[in-house]
């Protein structure tokens, strides 16, 4: 696998527009770091630890609706391993005027873009979330 953020993300997109609870992605400390964020902005009501199928630890992602709808409605992968995107604090986008939250991995880890800015950092910008 290539892009593990991506699969991930990916999973999460087909989860939600299937209507499921919960989608299992393998288990990872950057995964990790981003889900955190996810679950601090209430994208996702949470995530746990576990076995997979085939033995390897994964995550499971327990996903949120409101009112029978995703709460994610659209996520978009930034930086790729093929061209990465690094920017400063002060050009750090805002996604639809502040709705939605860019996911930055900086020096001092894994925050969303408004607490990268309160905190003066810039890094690489992983996706963005409406």
């Amino acid at each position: 696998m290539n892009d593990p953020i991506g699969d991930m993300l990916t999973r999460i997109r087909n989860g939600q527009m299937r209507g499921k609870s919960t989608v299992e992605t393998p288990a990872s400390k950057l995964r990790a770091w981003v889900l955190d964020v996810l679950s601090d902005e209430g994208y996702i009501r949470g995530y746990e630890k576990k076995d997979g199928k085939d033995g390897h630890p994964a995550f499971e992602i327990s996903l949120k609706y409101y009112e029978g709808a995703p709460v994610i409605r659209e996520v978009k992968r930034v930086s790729k391993p093929g061209r990465r995107v690094y920017l400063g604090a002060n050009d750090l986008p805002s996604v639809r005027q502040g709705l939605g939250v860019s996911i930055v991995s900086t020096s001092k880890g894994v925050m969303s873009d408004a607490n990268a800015r309160a905190a003066n950092i810039g890094g690489e910008v992983l996706c963005t979330v409406f």
